[in-house]
C-alpha cells in the first residue's frame, strides 16, 4: 500500500488555526461585502423600472426604494451563517412591503411584471463571490 505525506508551509499552518478563533467575527464581514453589492444591483434595477412603462401616472412615494436594506448576518441552528437584502416593514400606509415588491416583480391583473429581484440576484452573482473572496484573504492576511 502506497503513503504519501503532505507537509502544510508553517505560515498558512499559524492562520489557519488563528482563523479559527476568529471566524465568527470574519464570516459576517465578508457576508455583508457581498450584500452589498447584490444591495446595489436591486436598487438600480427597482429604480429603473419604478414607475416605468406605465399607463396612467406613476403615484410612486419612494417609500419602496428607501426600505430596501441588509440585514445583519446571522447563524442559524444548522451553524450556516446567512445574510438577507430585502425591504423594512411596515409601510406608512399600513400595506406590506412585500406585497408590493412581489406585485412589482411577479406582475398581477392588469399590471404586467417588471422583475427587479430575480435579474439582480443573476447579474450580482459572479461580484458578490468575488467582493466576498477578497474580503475574506485581506481578512486571512490581516490575522
Amino acid at each position: 500500500m502506497a503513503k504519501a505525506i503532505m507537509k502544510m508551509p508553517e505560515d498558512f499552518l499559524i492562520n489557519v488555526s488563528k482563523l479559527e478563533s476568529k471566524t465568527d467575527e470574519i464570516l459576517p464581514r465578508v457576508l455583508e461585502s457581498g450584500a452589498e453589492v447584490v444591495e446595489a444591483k436591486v436598487r438600480t434595477n427597482l429604480s429603473a423600472i419604478v414607475g416605468a412603462n406605465t399607463k396612467v401616472d406613476s403615484r410612486s412615494t419612494g417609500e419602496l426604494e428607501r426600505a430596501l436594506g441588509i440585514s445583519q448576518a446571522r447563524q442559524d441552528k444548522d451553524g450556516n451563517w446567512n445574510i438577507k437584502v430585502g425591504f423594512d416593514e411596515p409601510r406608512s400606509d399600513g400595506d406590506s412591503n412585500a406585497k408590493i415588491a412581489n406585485i412589482l416583480e411577479y406582475g398581477r391583473h392588469g399590471q404586467a411584471p417588471k422583475p427587479f429581484l430575480k435579474p439582480a440576484k443573476s447579474q450580482s452573482r459572479k461580484s458578490c463571490i468575488d467582493a466576498m473572496k477578497a474580503k475574506l484573504e485581506s481578512e486571512v492576511e490581516g490575522i
